[in-house]
């Protein structure tokens, strides 16, 4: 599929409508994320409710549970006892998270697929390539199991920036099935964020600040910052179209260029139009009131001295339409945007630029 066209008709509406907009502030993903998780004070009502509908399994539960399934596996006595010297060292003072690391290498001294998964998530994504997991959804596969396998590669895929992957996988695991339930829902509200998934965010977000004070203290911290910044988005603004447009950025990167991806940018396209269209509509109904007022009820003659020069009349510009936007040279365009970051914050004319270098299959700028 031939792209030009579709993104020089993107690139054309861009000035006329950045124009007419107001600015807005940077995100909260962006601040949320660069900012230090542990040690930083949780903002004030940051949770509607302290009860907490979730809790955290303590060690020795995890652990006798752990112990029961490698024996009914059948685990050689070497296995057995690495796992118990593993489980020796996790006190009951431990995070859910060291117990949840200490139960998936449980899986993997019992289970050659186990192992295989855990091997996976340790290293960074290779190509397109993605771990095998069918086998947990199968009906012989325990509770315990799936549901702890799924968080590991659920949080692998976070990591990986795979953001639907992740709400696919994890979709039905709930917090009592797992040993780290703040990582299930945190994972989650990432996911949910990323995608714009408003309600959806929230709710996952809100479950898990509930439950606070189970939860990493930076959990807490990004979570208020992601709810924060998902009540006030807004669909068809400037703000959740860039975030639209940085998403596509993310699909291209991953390799997808399908159905789905033409999909998105198909709206963005759409509300783009739209909102040209309503600033255009805008303009007209404050350049006819301006026009209006400008009229004289008692004109001047030509032949009276005035205090001006000449009758005031102008040649007016033929500027020409905005179809002409998509075809400007790179040193045009390039003039082009620099004018809008004079205009408008670098945040978006770095947005901007950057969407229409990777779709018209240009090299970014270098810095």
């Amino acid at each position: 599929m031939n792209d030009e066209p579709l993104n020089k008709a993107c690139f054309a509406r861009l000035p006329k409508l950045l124009s007419g907009c107001l600015c807005l502030a940077a995100t909260a993903w962006f601040t949320a994320f660069a900012a230090p998780g542990a040690g930083r004070d949780v903002p004030a009502g940051v949770a509607r409710g302290d009860a907490a509908p979730w809790t955290a399994p303590t060690t020795a539960e995890v652990r006798e549970e752990a112990m029961h399934w490698l024996k009914t596996r059948g685990a050689d006595e070497a296995s057995r006892r690495r796992a118990a010297q593993a489980w020796a060292a996790i006190s009951e003072e431990a995070t859910p998270a060291d117990r949840f690391e200490a139960l998936v290498r449980t899986f993997a001294l019992g289970d050659s697929r186990a192992e295989q998964l855990v091997r996976f998530c340790e290293m960074p994504r290779r190509g397109t390539e993605l771990p095998e997991v069918t086998w947990l959804a199968e009906p012989d596969t325990p509770p315990l199991v799936s549901a702890n396998l799924r968080l590991l590669v659920g949080r692998w895929l976070v990591r990986e920036s795979l953001f639907d992957e992740t709400i696919e996988l994890l979709a039905g695991v709930k917090p009592e099935e797992v040993v780290d339930p703040a990582s299930l829902l945190f994972q989650r509200a990432v996911a949910h964020h990323a995608l714009l998934h408003k309600d959806e965010g929230l709710d996952a977000i809100d479950r898990l600040l509930k439950g606070r004070s189970h939860a990493p203290r930076r959990y807490v911290a990004l979570a208020g910052l992601m709810r924060e910044d998902l009540e006030g988005l807004e669909e068809e603004t400037l703000d959740h179209i860039a975030r639209r447009m940085r998403d596509i950025e993310r699909r291209l990167d991953l390799g997808r260029a399908g159905e789905k991806v033409r999909g998105i940018e198909d709206g963005v396209i759409e509300s783009l139009d739209k909102m040209i269209e309503e600033l255009e509509k805008q303009q007209q109904e404050c350049g006819g009131g301006a026009a209006d007022n400008l009229q004289p009820s008692n004109p001047a003659q030509d032949s009276m001295p005035m205090g001006g020069l000449g009758q005031g009349q102008v040649t007016r510009k033929k500027v020409g339409d905005k179809s002409g936007w998509g075809n400007l040279p790179p040193k045009q365009r390039e003039e082009a945007l620099q004018e809008i970051g004079r205009q408008f914050p670098s945040h978006y004319r770095d947005v901007i630029e950057q969407y229409f270098r990777r779709m018209a299959g240009e090299e970014p700028a270098k810095e």
